[in-house]
């Protein structure tokens, strides 16, 4: 499902985030370390190689909201922007971490003048944010970015479970 908003197209669709090659940049739900992880930043780090560790290294650990860019090696993209999420439940105040990290990822594109950029669920694996609660301030926040944003064409949520896809496409519909 796709929808055009302010000369921006945002889509949702199931996938594999480490599979998207029409992406210039795919963001990582990533840990503090930015290491080899479960969830998306294990299915990102095995497919990118061990060179994506090796570029994080310097820039961890960094705080939950924060973001960092490194390239993407194996990856069929450019970048790859890291991103940690709040833990729900002991991160504080879970709503502004997790606006910051989409906040933050869109800077980062901004920075190298991204065009296209894949999200996933961020924090809604094994970090336990509510996929609704989550959903509703991924759109928020970006909705709000995009004023602001000068590059980027394209972007992509990228969702794990047929579940997620639904909540993220009623959103979507919403909008």
């Amino acid at each position: 499902m796709k929808k055009t908003i302010q000369n921006i197209e945002i889509e949702v669709s199931k996938g594999d985030i480490a599979n998207q090659p029409d992406f210039e940049a795919v963001v990582n739900a990533a840990n503090a370390k930015l290491a080899i992880g479960g969830g998306v930043a294990g299915a990102i780090h095995r497919a990118a190689g061990p060179e994506l560790y090796e570029a994080c290294k310097p820039l961890a650990p960094i705080a939950p909201g924060e973001a960092v860019i490194t390239g993407a090696y194996n990856l069929p993209n450019d970048y790859v922007i890291h991103c940690l999420g709040p833990v729900y439940g002991r991160d504080k105040p879970e709503d502004k971490l997790l606006e910051n990290c989409y906040k933050n990822a869109l800077k980062r594109a901004e920075e190298k003048e991204v065009k296209s950029v894949a999200f996933p669920a961020i924090s809604t694996g094994a970090f336990g944010y509510p996929i609704k609660e989550a959903t509703k301030i991924s759109f928020n926040t970006i909705l709000a970015e995009i004023p602001k944003i000068k590059h980027l064409q394209k972007l992509k949520f990228v969702l794990f479970s047929e579940a997620d896809l639904e909540i993220y496409k009623a959103m979507l519909s919403e909008v």
